[in-house]
């Protein structure tokens, strides 16, 4: 085993997999209206490739969860197929897909039968106008349909991931947390990152952690949450004394990088060390040229083992990776 360890002590044990970088919505946060252009086909890894080096992950740098992203993964064709030989690498890892619910009810029941242990949906508001105003869709509906449907199927706890933006949704925090209490779902909300294609993030359009626990507390009492958070994103708060929780990702204004454990791949076979990385180790050409299992698994511990020791995003010299969010993976 070639554990995937940096500089600075961090192993990696959490992959997240990115499956396409297309999305059936156009959220204005991630993308403009008129899209973006996207991969070229050819240079996408094809199923066989995206499983293969899941394997290498798994079966030889101690990867334990695997998390399929997008882009929207779900307009992936051979998405349940990928699942299926996921789950069934020695050992198995955890498996969840990241989604904004849209083809759910389709296929919920084959993911959980594939394989797939559970799902996080992004859900920014409850209004329908509003929904169509941000993503300029109108596809609320499909979205809190394949919520029911993720959750009917056993794929839980259903996660809810919401980016609240300033005189945008910043009104409904209280909102969402009721709707996501009375339907069992686990809400989270995340600081709006630098990562939308148009760069035009600015941090004073930024609802940050401590507004949002702000506004929440008007409602609820929240409480922190004993179990230890290890090194996951969020920071929980049971709500009214539990056992609901609610959790704040403040990748921004609180960082967790000290304690971070992912690696990525990207639609096209690159590692990335940090969402936020401005290089990327190639696997595809490594792979399409012929390398050993060991030989790829060797080239992704080397990529890791060079990860900074954090964003930088408060650094006066940040730059916004030239990848938007939508072709990283989330």
């Amino acid at each position: 085993m070639l554990p995937l360890t940096d500089r600075y002590g961090r192993t990696a044990v959490d992959l997240r997999v990115s499956l396409t970088d297309r999305c059936n919505l156009r959220c204005t946060y991630c993308m403009p209206a008129e899209g973006l252009a996207w991969l070229p086909r050819t240079t996408l890894l094809t199923d066989d490739e995206v499983v293969r080096l899941i394997g290498v992950a798994v079966g030889r740098l101690g990867v334990r969860d695997v998390r399929f992203t997008g882009g929207e993964p779900l307009l992936r064709p051979g998405l349940v197929e990928i699942v299926a030989a996921t789950a069934a690498l020695e050992p198995r890892p955890r498996i969840s897909l990241t989604t904004n619910g849209i083809g759910l009810t389709r296929v919920a029941p084959a993911l959980k039968d594939a394989g797939l242990d559970r799902v996080n949906v992004s859900l920014d508001t409850l209004r329908p106008e509003r929904f169509r105003e941000l993503s300029l869709r109108d596809r609320l509906a499909d979205t809190l349909d394949g919520l029911r449907a993720a959750a009917d199927a056993g794929l839980t706890p259903v996660k809810i991931n919401t980016v609240l933006m300033r005189d945008v949704n910043d009104d409904e925090a209280v909102a969402l947390l009721e709707f996501a209490l009375a339907h069992g779902y686990e809400l989270r909300f995340i600081e709006q990152m630098p990562l939308d294609a148009q760069h035009g993030w600015r941090r004073d359009n930024m609802i940050t952690a401590e507004e949002i626990l702000a506004a929440l507390r008007l409602k609820f009492t929240l409480t922190e949450d004993d179990v230890p958070r290890g090194a996951a994103p969020a920071e929980t708060w049971l709500v009214d004394g539990g056992p609901a929780r609610v959790g704040v990702i403040g990748s921004v204004t609180r960082p967790f990088c000290g304690d971070c454990d992912r690696t990525r791949l990207t639609a096209d076979g690159q590692v990335r060390a940090c969402l936020f990385a401005t290089t990327e180790t190639d696997l595809r050409g490594a792979l399409r040229d012929g390398a050993s299992d060991d030989e790829l698994a060797s080239l992704w511990a080397g990529a890791m083992a060079r990860k900074l020791p954090g964003h930088g995003i408060d650094d006066p010299a940040f730059l916004q990776p030239p990848r938007p969010m939508s072709a990283i993976g989330g």
